[in-house]
């Protein structure tokens, strides 16, 4: 008789800490690289740290799209795992894969021809330009990295194998910790390729962590089979996979699109401005990765016990994610409260900066628990196959709302923008709220009480 997956056995609370810790461990150390790498970037001047911050929109969007694949094979392939049906469980592993190639090769097409228009949009400053324009390039053309190692990730969560997914993480990030200062300032009497060098090391790290992804996959993963050979696209499965993974998809690309916004707004001020920008987002994206890992690892935990029809668990571990986002998202309040002067010298910030950033940074920070609450429970939407719902939150809390509340609140003074953030949050949690409950009582009331 097959062994029970651990998702569908383990005690919830011990399920939840032993499947997210080590995807909240390596998505920390991915947060660490890109605060390493602005910090390094940093170094070289504003006009490099602008550069970046403008080209990180293009960065977002592919990580949204590749995160939407993720998520649709994830769900997809979690749900035939508890439903036993091994074969669909492989076809949907090698057609996630086959998608995530063809993401790839429409972005490098597009960073090729429209890297540099894309920069120009929001300055005509030519050292920003050339640098922006350099570093969408690189990051474009080699973006295999970035998108086939989120599908070979996802094919660990999937079949509850976090552990190996913190592996290939933890390489990816200290690869590019390791390359950022060697290929920026050119060490060991390499060229100084200063931001070109930056974008570089992150995709090099990028591929080789890509690599290890795919040999644990096909080495000790055993409860996915890759079957390459005879090959052919299922189209019923790809656009399962789209179904699933579109709304997740749109949900990440909103903050590209608010990244965007927000640069416009914010450049009509100072270029310091879309600077701190660019630093708060990384500052932010170290705090928030905890729980978008609790966030990755609930998505399959939900999926497999929904395949399996045991309401009680779905519930059970519903809430204990929620409790659990909550208590780091107040640490992190309390943290970016008191610490905000140092949190910006990491990035050598002048004193234009401090004057813009601390107030920036503590206002803001008022909704990081709103914020938290919202990202587990669209995730349990996600899990149970309902991301058009979850996509509704994130378009209220990343487009909907802040985007006009920060242009009419810049009317009012540059602080004033930044309690976009704590409306848009407040307004998208009790979205989140009415809709999952409204989700879980059109499918969990239709699953038995007694499985416990």
């Amino acid at each position: 008789m097959a062994t029970e997956n651990k998702m569908g056995a383990m005690p919830e609370g011990r399920l939840i800490v032993t499947m997210s810790f080590p995807i909240m461990l390596s998505m920390l150390v991915q947060a660490l690289y890109n605060i390493v790498d602005s910090a390094f970037v940093a170094r070289i001047g504003e006009d490099a740290l602008t550069a970046v911050s403008l080209a990180f929109p293009v960065q977002l969007l592919m990580i949204a799209v590749a995160t939407g694949t993720g998520v649709g094979v994830n769900a997809l392939l979690s749900r035939r795992l508890g439903e036993k049906k091994q074969d669909d469980a492989n076809a949907v592993a090698i057609n996630g894969i086959f998608l995530s190639v063809c993401c790839w090769l429409v972005f490098a097409v597009l960073g090729l021809l429209f890297g540099r228009q894309f920069i120009e949009l929001f300055t005509d400053v030519p050292a920003v330009v050339e640098m922006g324009a350099n570093y969408v390039t690189v990051v474009t053309v080699a973006s295999c990295g970035v998108f086939l190692l989120f599908v070979a990730e996802r094919l660990m969560q999937a079949t509850g194998n976090t552990l190996y997914h913190m592996i290939t993480q933890l390489i990816g990030a200290l690869l590019n910790c390791i390359l950022d200062p060697i290929m920026i300032f050119g060490w060991f009497g390499l060229p100084a390729l200063g931001t070109t060098g930056a974008a570089l090391a992150t995709v090099l790290s990028q591929i080789i962590a890509m690599s290890i992804g795919f040999f644990i996959n096909v080495r000790f993963n055993h409860d996915v089979r890759i079957h390459v050979r005879g090959f052919r696209p299922n189209g019923r499965i790809l656009i399962e996979i789209v179904r699933i993974g579109l709304p997740a998809a749109l949900q990440q690309s909103l903050m590209s699109v608010l990244t965007i916004g927000l640069n416009r707004i914010l450049m009509a001020f100072t270029q310091t401005a879309v600077s701190f920008y660019g630093v708060y987002y990384k500052l932010q994206n170290f705090l928030f990765m905890p729980v978008y890992g609790l966030n990755n690892a609930l998505i399959p935990m939900i999926g497999y016990n929904f395949g399996a029809k045991n309401r009680r668990r779905i519930e059970r571990i519903t809430r204990f994610a929620l409790l659990l986002a909550l208590g780091i998202m107040a640490v992190g309040t309390v943290l970016f409260e008191l610490l905000p002067i140092p949190l910006l010298h990491l990035f050598n910030a002048s004193d234009a900066m401090l004057a813009i950033g601390v107030p920036g940074i503590r206002i803001i920070s008022l909704s990081f628990c709103l914020a938290g609450a919202s990202v587990i429970l669209c995730g349990c939407m996600q899990g149970l196959g309902r991301g058009g719902e979850s996509l509704w939150v994130a378009l209220l809390r990343q487009l909907i709302v802040i985007l006009p509340a920060a242009a009419v609140l810049s009317r009012i003074s540059l602080d004033a923008v930044w309690f976009s953030f704590l409306l848009a949050e407040a307004v998208g949690l009790l979205a989140a709220l009415l809709l999952h409950r409204h989700v879980s009582r059109r499918l969990l009331g239709q699953l038995p009480q007694q499985i416990s």
